[in-house]
């Protein structure tokens, strides 16, 4: 965890988790939700700008009827990934927030503390 012999040293990471590591991953989830959510927005606009090119015959109504409720789940899905990469973002910022405090937490939890020797007036004992 720290220099064995009171060096004082801080190390970069505790329990194995760099607060940077997820700093840095955070932004990269905000981006692709951002990206993402870019294409579905140009998937659908496009589709629909289309029309029906399939036509109003026949075998135009059949291949609609199986086209439309899968390109509704498609979208539908794709807006679901983009809510979860924004979450999953928000998560890692959070964490990291968190992970911050509980360094501090871990780390005065390993540090020597002076006190005070009983009956000694010698107030630079280690425990």
């Amino acid at each position: 965890m720290g220099e064995g012999s009171g060096g004082g040293k801080v190390p970069e990471m505790v329990l194995q988790i760099r607060t940077a590591d997820i700093k840095s991953a955070a932004p990269v989830f905000q981006e692709q939700a951002k990206n993402l959510g870019k294409a579905l927005t140009t998937l659908i606009s496009t589709l629909d700008g289309l029309g029906k090119p399939w036509g109003e015959d026949k075998q135009g109504k059949e291949f609609e009827d199986v086209y439309a409720p899968v390109q509704k789940k498609i979208e539908s899905a794709t807006g679901i990934l983009v809510l979860g990469l924004t979450s999953i973002h928000e998560a890692l910022v959070d964490l990291s927030d968190g992970h911050v405090d509980d360094d501090k937490l871990i780390e005065g939890m390993f540090t020597k503390v002076k006190v005070p020797h009983q009956g000694s007036g010698d107030s630079a004992g280690e425990r």
